[in-house]
């Protein structure tokens, strides 16, 4: 089977108009009508039906798409394979990992991977912490570096490190000897950016208003965009530190501390499926168990930040 005609089938399924496939395709419109007709010819069957001057699926092309999408899906895999063979690869490892994680340590374990197995076809996932375990126990992912604890029952959780939560205000760039200012203070007079980590907001916030502060909030679920707004001072916020790190030593944020209030420590962990991992797949934890000993298990249910 020619992959182009199933090609031109999808697009066309999808903008149902033969001149936008065209155009999409980068092909002539009387390509596209060749194309269908081929395919309809081989399937023994009508695919689309006219409706104006549009085309609509008929009940077999409805019924015939998932498949086309399938085999598409397995030609181009089946191509990146042959690809990744003759660049030299001879195994894949596929990693989800919060994007947290990406940002604050995983270059380093990257390179120490890429560069003991060379031959290893390793591909990245971003997604988020709640995301990361339905990944590993479908099978998309072989490994998942995550903020949370999973619910999925069907893996093994093992902690890397803790991470401190700090209190993260705009740099107001005046003299590096000056007191800080009072945390509490900050929380007032400025908007609470809040909901980056809702393993543990709610629980902080319950503290801030016991102690009888007033809070202006603003809930923000991406911490990058979090640290964006504390830069251009929209708000303040309560951060990991490895999120913040790169921040406060190029002094775009003062970590001020907060005497009086224990501010609680994310962790990140290594989700392994329990049917078992492959040979890429160890050689990754064997790294992960050099950087982080000892790594202990963690048991479904454990509270965990996303």
């Amino acid at each position: 089977m020619d992959f182009r005609v199933l090609q031109t089938f999808l697009v066309a399924a999808t903008t149902e108009n033969f001149h936008q496939t065209a155009e999409a395709l980068f092909i002539a419109q009387p390509t596209v009508s060749q194309h269908i007709r081929q395919l309809e010819k081989e399937l023994g069957i009508k695919l689309f039906e006219r409706v104006g001057k549009r085309v609509r699926l008929t009940e077999a092309g409805k019924r015939y798409l998932p498949h086309a999408k399938g085999l598409l899906e397995q030609w181009h895999h089946s191509m990146e394979d042959l690809q990744a063979w003759r660049q030299g690869y001879r195994a894949k490892l596929q990693v989800a990992v919060s994007p947290i994680i990406a940002r604050a340590r995983f270059s380093h374990l990257l390179h120490r991977f890429t560069k003991l197995y060379p031959d290893v076809d390793i591909s990245i996932k971003i997604a988020d912490s709640v995301d990361i375990g339905p990944l590993v126990q479908s099978g998309q992912a072989d490994l998942g570096l995550t903020r949370m604890v999973p619910g999925e029952l069907q893996l093994d959780t093992y902690m890397l490190y803790e991470d401190p939560v700090v209190f993260a205000v705009p740099h107001n760039g005046g003299d590096m000897d000056a007191p800080l200012p009072d945390w509490e203070q900050e929380v007032q007079s400025n908007r609470l950016l809040t909901h980056n980590h809702p393993g543990y907001w709610d629980d902080l916030l319950l503290l801030l208003r016991q102690r009888g502060l007033a809070l202006r909030t603003m809930a923000v679920s991406q911490v990058d965009i979090t640290k964006r707004f504390i830069e251009d001072g929209l708000g303040v916020s309560f951060l990991p530190r490895s999120a913040v790190s790169r921040d406060l030593f190029e002094n775009r944020f003062i970590e001020l501390p907060t005497p009086g209030l224990v501010l609680p420590k994310v962790a990140s962990y290594l989700l392994v499926p329990k049917a078992g991992i492959s040979e890429p797949a160890k050689h990754f934890m064997e790294i992960l168990q050099a950087l982080y000993p000892p790594m202990p298990q963690v048991m479904p249910g454990s509270k965990g930040a996303p």
